[in-house]
């Protein structure tokens, strides 16, 4: 079955907890797509972490804020685009420092960008002006 070039988009609020919609609609893609449940699973954190960054950092959970989810579907992939309408950042994907968060020595935050470049095939984080996108992409065989 051909699944070339089919868009979802979902329109979420600002508000903690709405991101599992947006996480569950992607799994629920991903699986008419044939992925593994290890590549859904690693795709649900993902979709996850990039929408709770955009509703705490990107809207910072206005509530007259939206949080803009788009899948499109080709043969051979899934892309995840998630905006927001916040002002431009640089994105941060070190590798946090465990020892030192386990320590307390560091804020226990910080994993999202870090967890979704790992958990992806490919990863974009950019800004402009109108707000920020944190566009990822999962290949089906890879």
């Amino acid at each position: 079955m051909t699944q070339q070039n089919k868009t979802i988009e979902i329109h979420i609020p600002s508000n903690m907890g709405y991101e599992k919609i947006a996480m569950e609609s992607g799994a629920a893609v991903a699986k008419l797509m044939l992925f593994s449940d290890d590549r859904i699973n690693d795709l649900k954190t993902a979709i996850a972490e990039a929408c709770m960054n955009a509703i705490e950092h990107g809207n910072k959970t206005s509530p007259t804020e939206k949080v803009f989810v788009t899948l499109t579907v080709d043969d051979s992939k899934l892309q995840i685009d998630v905006k927001d309408k916040g002002k431009p950042f640089a994105p941060v994907t070190d590798k946090p420092d465990i020892k030192e968060k386990i320590e307390g020595k560091e804020e226990t935050r910080g994993w999202g960008m870090f967890l979704i470049k790992n958990l992806v095939d490919e990863v974009e984080f950019s800004s402009q002006p109108e707000g920020n996108t944190t566009r990822m992409i999962i290949y089906l065989h890879k």
